[in-house]
């Protein structure tokens, strides 16, 4: 198994009754998941299903990209970019070291800022650039403005000919504007399966193909994932991490820990941890209930939110990520006149310093009344973001049914739409 749970520093705050309760519910859960076909649960087999026809299509499309440009703009928002920039960030300290040459991958379409557009603009005018856009709808306003903009650009630097060949969108395949207008102009399409949503979908062409272009190993990601599906299918409940980890969260939110951070000690967990918030917050924040997603790079955050989590209300638990081996080997030297007094710790590989950090940090919030889950991988590989990935998908479908919600809407996201197309369109002149 690729990861290990932890639930030592949380289990003395369970109760046991409502636990057992809490703990039947979760595995009702991950029995109904892998047995319903429930609208948006083709993530739960997708790494089993991925057809090796669209590997090849999503690494000759990389071929391609490689070939032509020296940057990929990746337009989309939520789940349409969030799964891919936490990977390409969660790999790129073993992507370095193994010295691979390939596309810069920025982002955008992820707001409406003139200033952010307008430096990309700037930037690729001096870049031979592709656009993979991604998008079930093609309608989702902050996507739909960037690509109509890099489009023309791509249009003015390129002609009409050449700039199809450099447009690649991810989208539905039965329906939606986007999937239309691709087929119109021609474009190399890739699908994302109509049963799978977008805060669920890095694991198929949303998130394959950037990774793809960076030279990531694709194949080692879905080995990844289909090693937890498979291991994470069969395991007995009470010894299922995807289970335990779900049963555990509602249990500490029903004993009143209404916020779970995220603590992780690699700032290259960054995207990482943005992806779980979104995952998360989407997928249970309904009904006016739901545990809130936090999240705090440590040691960082210990100076600026740290007196808070050790002191401050006690409403919240902490989920710690634990990367077991470094990319990399810093050692500290050791120093004559000893000015820091660190000698102690010469020859020290700073790996070590951070991960006793770890415990430290654990320990303090611990005996601080704060409830701890630990969540540890040996590294930060393809095959361990697959297998992450997976467990967390998994845990939050089981977490979201045992709370009693459906995990797999976003009824509450169109609110702020709805309310932006009445202003942008007249139709209200006073909108509360």
């Amino acid at each position: 198994m690729s990861l290990e749970l932890n639930l030592t520093e949380a289990e003395s705050y369970f109760h046991e009754i409502v636990y057992k309760q809490i703990a039947e519910k979760a595995q009702k859960s991950h029995q109904a998941l892998f047995s319903e076909d429930a609208p948006f649960t083709g993530w739960v087999k997708l790494p089993e299903q991925i057809a090796e026809s669209e590997l090849l299509d999503i690494e000759q499309a990389a071929s391609e990209i490689k070939k032509s440009s020296d940057t990929l703009v990746v337009i989309g928002i939520g789940g349409s970019y969030l799964g891919a920039q936490a990977a390409l960030q969660f790999l790129s300290p073993s992507m370095k070291n193994r010295g691979l040459k390939a596309p810069e991958i920025v982002f955008a379409g992820k707001d409406f800022s003139a200033d952010a557009l307008s430096e990309l603009m700037g930037y690729l005018k001096n870049r031979e650039f592709s656009i993979n856009v991604i998008s079930k709808s093609g309608t989702t306003m902050e996507s739909a403005v960037a690509f109509r903009i890099l489009k023309n650009l791509l249009i003015e630097k390129y002609g009409e000919e050449e700039s199809r060949k450099r447009i690649y969108v991810t989208t539905d395949g039965k329906s939606g504007r986007l999937l239309a207008y691709s087929k119109k102009m021609g474009y190399r399409r890739f699908i994302i399966p109509s049963s799978v949503g977008g805060r669920y979908s890095v694991l198929s062409a949303v998130g394959l193909l950037p990774l793809a272009v960076s030279g990531a190993d694709i194949r080692k990601v879905i080995n990844g994932a289909k090693e937890a599906l498979l291991f994470l299918r069969s395991e007995p409940a009470d010894k299922n991490p995807a289970v335990l980890y779900a049963a555990a969260r509602n249990s500490l939110y029903a004993g009143g820990k209404f916020t779970e951070i995220f603590a992780y000690f690699e700032p290259h967990l960054s995207y990482l941890a943005e992806w779980w918030k979104q995952l998360f917050g989407e997928s249970e924040g309904k009904e006016y209930a739901g545990i809130y997603p936090s999240s705090a790079l440590y040691s960082t955050d210990l100076h600026s939110m740290g007196q808070y989590v050790q002191q401050g209300k006690r409403d919240l638990f902490e989920t710690f990520i634990e990367i077991k081996n470094s990319e990399n080997k810093v050692l500290l030297p050791y120093s004559e006149d000893d000015f820091d007094g660190l000698n102690y710790l010469a020859g020290t590989s700073l790996t070590e310093i951070n991960l006793k950090t770890m415990r430290a940090v654990s320990s303090s919030h611990f005996d601080g009344g704060v409830p701890i889950i630990k969540i540890s991988i040996e590294r930060a590989d393809e095959y361990s973001f697959g297998y992450l990935v997976y467990f967390f998908e998994l845990s939050c479908g089981i977490s979201g049914y045992t709370l009693g919600v459906n995990p797999f809407d976003q009824p509450g996201v169109e609110f702020y739409k709805k309310k932006m197309i009445e202003l942008l369109t007249n139709k209200s002149k006073d909108v509360k």
